[in-house]
């Protein structure tokens, strides 16, 4: 049998290819909407910033919400946050359909419903995106991020023809029934999709604890707040081109509706041929060197679209955007998928699209208005501009490879039996881990605990320190603070097996008998009375021995 190609590898995965079938009918239904919404803005207004205010309506959204989304993903089972933020969705796009066919539509009222539908898309995607892991295998997650990219700018590459067609026939209530009807297969697929449940005897995180985890985990991690911001600044200058892609159609291609709708086909076609590329240009090339060629290439595109007269002269600019477009959205969210672990993704993902489309939101507002001051070339020759700059500032910013850590939970600790009676919100716990060092590996251990204090406080500890015995030099103790015993567990369950090689290093470092020995403290910040944490009564076996 020929063997499968990986970019193609997931279709094998039953799940995956009947939540990616129905999940196309929602991007075509999504993106006929887009049409339906951008045109009709043209003709409530006349002002290019309002038109550009259609593509900032629906990424807003995304940007506002996608923290507290990535939150619920990995607090809540999935299934049921995309099953409503679907059903969600549905119930807006009638109400848009309905007003449409009124005629009750004024250009806020038009942002408004946009606006709602983009936060239903910002409650999904982070659990859609973090979904992926839990549908393939690990080495098949970077095919199935492609595929999304190629499904929905296989999407792209018709949606926008036929929504074009449509809104000229029926109008824009049309293509706006026609998105509420398109989640109605995707709502099945999530239906019937019934994914397997991991343990967990620990309580849900409060949101706010959720979030500042997340927040705290991406902060700690440098190679993550490298992906954000370019990310940021890629969607901020890249969005040049979709926002203003109505105003290039009708002002500079003398086009219809139609025509917006072919602009956007091409750019999709562009897409397409980016997700083909993929796989190739990975196994060739470094990580950084398709991100900046991606860049440089989309500022080609937006140049050239700014001097285009005619369709024909856009189309190959729009297929250069299109893949560009594709390659490094594609690489920014696998590379932040594989270099997050399983209890954090969704809101690493949602950190990541805050970044991406909060400056997709930004740009798209801001090209508007300096198109409309301006005009449109000159605003697409100022997108292109950045796009080089932030090509250049991959020299000293470069995306890190994907590398081979296992993020699979490490599975080692065991928690420990306690002789106070304490509960599960006791607290504050202070831990304290004694090692011996000999001084010619002072140095070694120092640069070992630069990475330990990086793990300890991306994963929830606080306060963190490190202490050297004045009178025993060799003897340095470890110390932090996390507010519960619970949170003590979960602090040692988020590790990975990755994390274990630094541990591995100190263990091997360490010249005291057996292995350093950890002292578990309840903090008290006043003296009580009397004790009012009693030991534990022995055990019917221990009155035995």
């Amino acid at each position: 049998m020929e063997p499968r190609s990986p970019t193609f590898a997931p279709f094998a995965n039953p799940a995956f290819r009947r939540l990616w079938l129905a999940s196309q009918t929602s991007n075509l239904g999504g993106l006929i909407q887009t049409v339906g919404a951008g045109w009709l803005m043209t003709s409530l207004s006349s002002s290019a910033d309002m038109v550009a205010l259609v593509q900032a309506s629906n990424t807003l959204p995304i940007m506002v919400l996608s923290l507290v989304a990535g939150a619920l993903a990995d607090s809540f089972e999935r299934r049921t946050i995309l099953i409503a933020a679907q059903a969600f969705m549905l119930a807006v796009s009638i109400g848009l359909a309905l007003c449409a066919w009124a005629g009750l539509l004024t250009p806020w009222g038009l942002l408004g419903f946009t606006f709602a539908i983009g936060a239903g898309v910002a409650l999904y995607n982070p659990s859609w995106q973090a979904s992926m892991g839990d549908i393939v295998a690990r080495e098949d997650l970077s095919a199935a991020v492609s595929l999304n990219s190629m499904g929905f700018n296989l999407m792209r590459s018709v949606g926008p023809a036929l929504g074009g067609i449509l809104v000229a026939i029926a109008g824009a209530a049309a293509a706006f029934a026609v998105n509420a009807a398109s989640y109605i297969p995707n709502i099945w697929a999530l239906w019937m999709w019934r994914p397997e449940r991991a343990p967990n005897r620990l309580p849900r995180e409060a949101l706010p604890q959720a979030l500042g985890a997340g927040l705290r985990y991406v902060s700690m991690s440098p190679n993550l707040m490298r992906v954000m911001g370019r990310a940021a600044v890629f969607g901020f200058a890249a969005s040049s081109a979709m926002a203003l892609m109505p105003i290039v159609a009708r002002d500079l291609l003398g086009g219809s509706a139609l025509t917006f709708g072919l602009c956007l086909g091409f750019f999709g076609f562009g897409a397409i041929g980016g997700v083909m590329a993929n796989a190739r240009l990975r196994a060739r090339f470094r990580n950084e060197y398709i991100v900046t060629g991606a860049f440089l290439g989309f500022a080609f595109g937006a140049a050239g679209l700014g001097l285009s007269h005619a369709l024909w002269m856009a189309a190959p600019f729009l297929l250069v955007g299109g893949a560009c477009w594709v390659l490094a959205l594609s690489l920014f969210n696998v590379t932040v998928q594989l270099s997050t672990p399983r209890w954090v993704v969704g809101r690493a993902v949602s950190f990541y699209q805050t970044a991406t489309f909060g400056g997709m939101a930004a740009g798209s507002w801001i090209w508007g208005v300096f198109a409309d001051s301006h005009g449109v070339s000159p605003a697409l020759f100022a997108a292109a501009a950045l796009l080089v700059t932030g090509a250049v500032v991959g020299r000293w910013l470069p995306l890190a490879e994907f590398g081979n850590l296992d993020l699979a939970p490490a599975g080692r600790f065991r928690e420990p039996e306690l002789a106070l009676d304490i509960r599960a919100r006791s607290g504050p716990i202070m831990v304290m881990v004694d090692y011996v060092i000999a001084a010619e590996d002072t140095d070694a251990f120092l640069a070992e605990m630069t990475l330990r204090r990086r793990v300890r406080i991306r994963d929830g500890a606080r306060q963190w320190g490190l202490l050297r015995d004045l009178e025993t030099p060799d003897i340095w103790t470890e110390t932090y603070h996390v507010p519960t015993w619970t949170d003590y567990v979960r602090h040692n369950e988020r590790r990975t097996k990755a994390d274990l090689e630094n541990f591995e290093r100190l263990l091997a470092l360490h010249r005291g008998p057996g292995r350093p020995r950890v002292h578990r403290m309840i903090e008290r910040q006043t003296v009580p009375l009397h004790d009012d944490m009693a030991p534990k009564p022995a055990s019917p076996t221990e009155l035995q021995q």
